[in-house]
């Protein structure tokens, strides 16, 4: 069983985002306790990964620090906050396992699969895209979330770029090993693309000049508008579909079921939607959408 310990170090990310992440990390507690209910007469099949967690009472999960909305890191706490860290409260939850039984393991972009892979967290529930390539070495449940990558660009928008056609020749931040990193690399070469290992260097990069444009999913971005509305806006032009997958141990289909049965279960029973109105839906304004379709490969 992959249960380890972590020391996080919190790098400001401004204080406006921090009031957000506070605020939104608020109603995420309420909204936690109202409908992630620890289930304290679970039994599981002996040798499965769930009894293995539920034996312990203890689980570590993969998740991004950096995300508004998603997964942010709370100053004051030092515990991620977001719909993602919601997602792994409720797997938790219905394996028996209380909040205060979770580590919390920063997860960026290019170290996820090896994160899996390597026994260092159970999973990873980070704005995960579920794509062939990484299925080839980590399995998904889900999804839980549709995204669509989308630009950031400074307030006015003074290089006119209205979607990723509008690209080329710009110099373009987002994060190394991701999902549109690559689709920026693949789709449109003519742009100049600038990767860092996390979202808010972007953000910074942006605010200083050093590049005209940051790509992501557009729920990424939305977080980073909301922490500075004086400096970023979001063009508003999807240009892909990316759903968001919780990753585990490849050949573990136990646990994907589990897992899987257990996001339909919150569909259904209106705690995803709570999840999100406290976390993503706080921060940009935006209430709940339609939950997507499990794939249950």
């Amino acid at each position: 069983m992959r249960i380890t310990r972590y020391a996080a170090a919190f790098a400001a990310f401004g204080v406006v985002l921090a009031g957000c992440s506070s605020e939104a990390g608020n109603q995420a507690g309420t909204a936690a306790e109202n409908t992630s209910a620890v289930a304290t007469d679970v039994q599981f099949d002996a040798g499965t990964t769930m009894a293995e967690l539920n034996a312990a009472g203890a689980i570590t999960i993969g998740t991004k620090f950096d995300q508004p909305g998603f997964g942010l890191l709370n100053p004051t706490t030092k515990a991620p906050e977001g719909f993602d860290v919601e997602m792994g409260k409720l797997i938790a939850a219905k394996l028996g396992i209380p909040a205060d039984g979770i580590t919390w393991t920063e997860t960026v972009s290019a170290n996820r699969e090896a994160f899996i892979q390597n026994g260092q967290v159970d999973i990873v529930v980070a704005t995960y895209t579920i794509n062939d390539k990484r299925k080839e070495v980590v399995d998904f449940a889900g999804p839980y979330y549709e995204a669509g990558q989308d630009i950031m660009v400074a307030k006015g928008n003074p290089e006119k770029i209205e979607g990723p056609d509008d690209l080329a020749g710009k110099n373009v931040c987002s994060v190394e090993g991701s999902t549109p990193a690559e689709n920026i690399r693949t789709k449109y070469p003519q742009a100049q693309l600038t990767l860092f290992d996390v979202y808010s260097k972007c953000a910074d990069a942006l605010t200083n000049g050093q590049v005209d444009a940051v790509t992501t999913d557009n729920v990424i971005l939305t977080g980073l508008v909301a922490g500075n509305p004086e400096g970023f806006q979001l063009v508003g032009n999807p240009f892909t579909k990316e759903p968001y997958g919780i990753g585990l141990a490849k050949g573990d289909d136990a646990f994907r079921a589990f897992i899987n049965d257990t996001l339909q279960e919150s569909f259904d029973d209106g705690s995803w939607a709570d999840a999100w109105d406290a976390t993503a839906g706080a921060i940009s304004g935006t209430e709940a959408p339609k939950p997507p379709t499990i794939d249950r490969y």
